[in-house]
């Protein structure tokens, strides 16, 4: 049984993931953490991660990226494996985790989707064959209440693409102040924000007279818990080390 502590407990993804656990019997909720602390199920609630009542199997973290100190912190003087699923991260922060998974498991992705994985290894197959002769384009839908931009799932949708392409091109997340053609070393990105949409990502191949185009839908975030929960209950018990979903699907 892996005993799970949820940052962000509180939010709508702590309760959904909350919701989740408490239908498995491999896992179950120790305690959650959240500025708000109010207890709402069985397990309490603290405000810090270092008043937690007791050590976890791991942490999961669904919260916002100014908790990471505290949680690379706990996670290494407890020996904590995180699952880190908040979005929004700084390069400077992705180092620190790159850092901290050196001492201890490190889950990090940005986005817990099996689809979304799915989809990133479709998109490097896709650049394999077209990335040269065709115009790479990404654009992503996400509800009006999401605050970065764009989403950390597509910013690894165009590293794993560029990676593909040598690293030979370059991100552009605006073209309306720049009045030339459309560059060779480009791959644009593009956000949208309205309503509810929970999430949609398109990848756009576009070449001469004919355009591919590779999409994923989240209907609901539900999605996105179970695969944090599945993470949580795989990186307990494993070495350091940073994994990712590629990693998970190869013991499932």
């Amino acid at each position: 049984m892996t005993k799970i502590a949820i940052t962000g407990a509180c939010g709508k993804m702590g309760r959904v993931i909350a919701g989740i656990i408490n239908g498995r019997n491999d896992c179950e909720v120790i305690a959650g953490i959240d500025l708000c602390g109010t207890q709402y199920a069985e397990f309490p609630v603290v405000t810090k991660v270092f008043d937690l009542p007791e050590k976890p199997d791991v942490i999961i973290d669904f919260s916002h990226p100014s908790a990471l100190p505290d949680l690379l912190s706990y996670g290494k003087m407890n020996n904590v494996p995180l699952v880190l699923a908040t979005t929004g991260y700084t390069d400077e922060e992705r180092a620190q985790i790159t850092a901290a998974s050196a001492q201890i498991p490190v889950f990090f992705t940005f986005n817990m989707s099996l689809g979304i994985n799915l989809l990133v290894e479709l998109a490097r197959k896709a650049t394999q064959i077209l990335g040269g002769q065709f115009d790479i384009e990404i654009v992503e839908k996400h509800h009006n209440l999401k605050k970065d931009a764009p989403s950390g799932t597509a910013i690894m949708i165009g590293e794993a693409i560029n990676e593909e392409l040598h690293n030979s091109k370059h991100f552009v997340y605006d073209r309306h102040n720049v009045r030339k053609e459309r560059g060779k070393d480009e791959i644009g990105m593009h956000a949208i924000r309205g309503g509810t949409i929970v999430g949609d990502h398109d990848i756009i191949f576009a070449g001469h007279d004919e355009v591919i185009t590779l999409s994923h839908s989240a209907q609901s975030k539900e999605v996105f818990a179970v695969g944090s929960v599945n993470a949580a209950v795989f990186l307990a018990g494993k070495p350091a080390g940073l994994y990712a979903m590629s990693d998970l699907i190869k013991e499932s």
